[in-house]
């Protein structure tokens, strides 16, 4: 039962002076995941979606149904982008294990990318040429974009891990 978490209270003391070095890869926070290709989908995802929902913001509607909707889209899938970013940053995936975190976050990009989708080809066609909202929408269909690549990944990722696991069983 203790064996455990003897083992953790080891590796982590192993650095010296109880604090783990710079070079331990047990800290809370990943240093190396700002890197990947991953995190750098989800915050070029972020940068467009809030450019998306600022331009529409900014804007004078004359469709509050079309553009209420947009703005709550993109929120939303921001939002969640965000929260995936944190949990990938801080290792949240290594405590709350009772979560498919791959899974999850393909599910959201799937969900979230035909949302963006839909929302984006309303926002462009009721735009009645003002700038600001057309503008919305093209960041929205290059939010879509960006999404469909990160769904793209996020599918490699889970089926690679699915097939590892085959593999190794």
């Amino acid at each position: 039962m203790s064996h455990g978490a003897g083992l953790v209270r080891t590796t982590c003391s192993s650095g010296g002076g109880g604090a783990p070095g710079p070079q331990s890869s047990e800290g809370l926070l990943d240093p190396a995941y700002p890197r990947t290709q991953g995190a750098t989908l989800k915050v070029a995802q972020m940068v467009t979606l809030l450019i998306a929902f600022i331009c529409v913001r900014s804007s004078p509607w004359t469709d509050y149904s079309a553009y209420s909707y947009f703005e709550v889209v993109t929120i939303c899938d921001l939002i969640m982008i965000l929260a995936f970013y944190l949990v990938h940053l801080f290792r949240f995936y290594r405590v709350l294990t009772c979560i498919s975190w791959p899974l999850s976050e393909f599910l959201h990009y799937v969900i979230g990318t035909l949302l963006l989708l839909i929302a984006s080809i309303v926002a462009a066609s009721k735009s009645y040429n003002q700038s600001g909202l057309i503008a919305g929408a093209i960041f929205g269909f290059l939010a879509t974009f960006l999404c469909l690549a990160s769904l793209w990944l996020s599918y490699k990722i889970s089926c690679g891990m699915q097939s590892a696991g085959l593999r190794s069983s």
